[in-house]
């Protein structure tokens, strides 16, 4: 039964919202991480994954329709929507579609971008009725609240509602830029411009898109229809149907300073892009600080995601050179820190490190075994590698270059093909 396409007065807008994430880039600058996943699939914070914000914020705003669109080898990231996202209801007006690139409208047809990826399944959009689209991507890292994103879009009477981050001007070269005016509406989109535009009162800030646009359904799928039919588009939101609408309608920027959910002990507005190694090595550890800039643990707005049943973390030994300890570290479960010691350390789901390792800086992906005798320094390990016994990486940048996948700023990333490159 779809819900109604009139919200009564007083009801959240979300309640007639649909939410439809972008998850199907595959996010290279990651590298190897994201050789067998997509890059909303790849792990984050010691039990997420980057896609589990985006519906997270979607969930706790009071969406209850939402669709996800895949393509980049989508399996891991299908398998853990079916195992961490399955608990919608339909007698509840719920739901929640994957929606892979099927070739629903042509045999020969992927998704061409951002705005075919939603072209493409409009039958699918219409049989539910929402009178609103929140159109996410699926692979940021932050807290947000559509529902005043959606209040914004209704009072000003926008075609569309763009979300934006307040960002330096030189920042903003490597973003979608808006030009405002006093009130927010959207002069112009320019897409990474050399001399950003400053914001109205702020001469050394700009508007960068958050790629976070709100709709009415009826007038997103005329847009997308009309797109369609231009044989010069590049099907994509960003450069064609935003910049349209700009110039031909009533485009306003949403500030994510209006919207954005914080606890008590976070300070500021936290939005980040964890799509290169450096800056996902950074946000991970970030949380080890004593007071994070990311709270995770405020059960006001809680992260959802797949919940394995593992035992609790075990530490173990307590002896000169052989402790197992941990320090400003985060360890999740089914994690065996044996003998070893961390510091200012993440350890996702099931990872095992052994007598006399030594462990600083180190993002260790779910069920890694780290042997005997490892000394590891600002390091990302992927899932399931076994580093051997006596294994030295951070300390030796010319040797780590040769092995491992070494970045700007010195950070290794160490799979397990890399690892069996390894002499022996």
């Amino acid at each position: 039964m779809p819900i109604p396409t009139s919200p009564a007065p007083g009801t959240p807008l979300a309640r007639h919202a649909m939410a439809y994430v972008l998850a199907g880039g595959r996010g290279s600058r990651l590298m190897e991480l994201t050789d067998i996943r997509a890059k909303p699939a790849v792990y984050f914070g010691g039990k997420s994954r980057i896609i589990d914000f985006a519906l997270s914020n979607a969930l706790n705003s009071g969406i209850r329709r939402i669709g996800v669109a895949t393509q980049y080898k989508a399996h891991s990231l299908i398998r853990h929507l079916q195992r961490g996202w399955n608990f919608f209801r339909p007698e509840r007006n719920e739901s929640f579609d994957i929606l892979p690139a099927s070739q629903r409208v042509s045999e020969e047809k992927w998704y061409l971008g951002t705005a075919d990826a939603v072209f493409q399944n409009i039958d699918i959009i219409e049989g539910y009725d929402p009178r609103y689209i929140v159109l996410l991507a699926g692979d940021h890292i932050y807290k947000m609240d559509y529902e005043a994103m959606l209040q914004q879009h209704v009072e000003q009477g926008a075609d569309v509602t763009v979300g934006c981050l307040e960002v330096p001007r030189e920042d903003a070269k490597g973003f979608g830029v808006m030009h405002v005016d006093a009130k927010d509406q959207i002069i112009s989109f320019l897409e990474k411009p050399s001399d950003p535009p400053a914001m109205p009162g702020k001469p050394d800030k700009s508007l960068a898109s958050m790629g976070i646009y709100v709709f009415e359904t009826k007038f997103l799928i005329e847009q997308l229809r009309r797109d369609s039919e231009d044989p010069n588009s590049s099907r994509d939101f960003g450069k064609d149907i935003i910049p349209y609408i700009v110039k031909n309608g009533k485009a306003v920027a949403h500030h994510f300073e209006r919207s954005c959910v914080r606890s008590s002990a976070e300070s500021g507005a936290y939005w980040r892009d964890v799509g290169t190694v450096d800056a996902y090595w950074e946000a991970n550890i970030d949380l080890t600080a004593v007071v994070p800039d990311l709270d995770l643990y405020d059960n006001n707005w809680p992260i959802w995601t797949f919940g394995e049943i593992t035992p609790p973390a075990k530490f173990v030994h307590d002896e000169d050179g052989r402790r197992g300890q941990a320090i400003s570290s985060l360890v999740s479960g089914g994690c065996i820190v044996s003998g070893a010691a961390l510091r200012q350390t993440l350890l996702f789901t099931g990872v095992r490190v052994n007598s006399y390792s030594d462990v600083e800086g180190a993002v260790i992906l779910p069920y890694v075994e780290v042997g005997r005798n490892v000394r590891l320094r600002n390091v990302i390990v992927d899932r399931g590698v076994t580093i051997p016994e006596g294994l030295v990486v951070g300390e030796d940048p010319v040797l780590d270059a040769k092995r491992f996948r070494r970045s700007a700023k010195g950070i290794c990333l160490i799979t397990q093909a890399m690892i069996d490159r390894l002499p022996s």
